[in-house]
């Protein structure tokens, strides 16, 4: 409401403007044309500040100061030509003069808008070169990958207030679920919009502070998704959260810190020291002569030495080893009887 209400304001003035100076020089055609040319400028700018409804600080502040350092240095170069105008046989020298202002101004403005606007990224807190971003709850943000958003469990996770902090969905992330989403295999394409789901349900939890992050800079140019991750977490100093094992691999690699989903599931699940005995059922063969497999509520596969013969039964089961991975967990035991 109050931003229509400003709209009417600056109208009206406008308009209040452009009927004085068409009514005070009623005798030229300039007044007329200056008059209408101000009513005109003044709906044409109106018109698109109401369609370009999202209007990105950054790039507001980038063309800003933009056109402010190009019209500095066409006065700069202006003061400089302007004893050579003087001294010259120009005829006309203030036409001139204004000629060559509009001449320099026009590129001049172009090239620091064009130059702030490629850069804004690069720099950071170096007055013109002002980041605004959203203060952000917690020490750092929390970079989501493609894996843990399809997964879903992030969503769950995020309910328990573990995650304190700002989690940040990179926009070439978003444009690869979409990208899955709109598949033509039925199995990618079931995955691509559950992990759409997940988002939105993220988004529309008020506990949950999820940012969009629109940002491409120039190193990130023609790298695969996995590098234009680690950029990203190394240019806002956050954590990268997957589930993927190459990722969390190359991440390492790069020094750039990983909260890996599996490790954290991992760490949950219940604890199974070698002699312990629990129950299971046997739920199908194994890749030894004599092995059985079954799995547990969480999903960890026991392979069951000495289990094959006793398929769909259930089993008292003895712990010899367990194999813990951040791909997951896998335990070893022997068949000690049917329960």
């Amino acid at each position: 409401m109050v931003l229509w209400v400003l709209r009417a304001v600056f109208m009206a003035i406008a308009f209040g403007a452009g009927i004085s100076i068409v009514t005070q020089d009623t005798e030229n055609s300039q007044g007329l044309f200056t008059g209408v040319t101000l009513i005109v400028s003044a709906a044409g700018i109106v018109s698109f500040d109401i369609l370009i409804r999202k209007k990105p600080i950054d790039v507001i502040s980038c063309s800003y100061f933009g056109i402010v350092v190009g019209l500095f240095l066409t006065y700069i170069v202006g003061v400089a030509i302007d004893p050579i105008l003087t001294f010259s046989k120009v005829e006309d020298v203030e036409h001139t003069r204004g000629m060559l202002n509009l001449l320099l101004a026009i590129p001049l403005c172009y090239i620091c808008t064009s130059f702030l606007l490629q850069t804004r990224h690069d720099f950071r807190f170096i007055i013109p070169y002002v980041e605004f971003k959203k203060e952000v709850k917690g020490n750092r943000p929390f970079i989501l990958d493609t894996s843990v958003i399809i997964d879903g469990r992030i969503a769950d996770l995020v309910g328990t207030n573990i995650i304190d902090g700002q989690l940040i969905m990179p926009k070439f992330i978003l444009a690869e679920l979409q990208n899955i989403a709109d598949s033509s295999d039925k199995m990618r394409r079931t995955r691509g919009r559950r992990g759409l789901d997940i988002l939105k349900q993220l988004q529309s939890n008020p506990d949950v502070d999820l940012l969009i992050d629109e940002r491409e800079t120039e190193a990130m140019r023609g790298q695969p998704v996995d590098s234009k991750l680690v950029i990203l977490a190394k240019d806002l100093n956050g954590k990268v959260v997957t589930g993927d094992y190459n990722l969390n691999k190359i991440a390492t690699i790069q020094e750039v810190q990983v909260i890996n989903l599996n490790d954290i599931l991992n760490s949950l699940r219940p604890v199974f020291l070698p002699g312990e005995e629990f129950k299971v059922k046997i739920v199908k063969e194994g890749e030894g002569e004599s092995q059985g497999v079954g799995y547990l509520d969480d999903g960890t596969m026991i392979v069951i030495e000495g289990g094959r013969q006793h398929l769909q039964e259930l089993a008292s089961v003895s712990v010899t080893s367990v194999l813990q991975t951040s791909a997951g967990r896998m335990i070893f035991a022997n068949y000690e009887g049917a329960v």
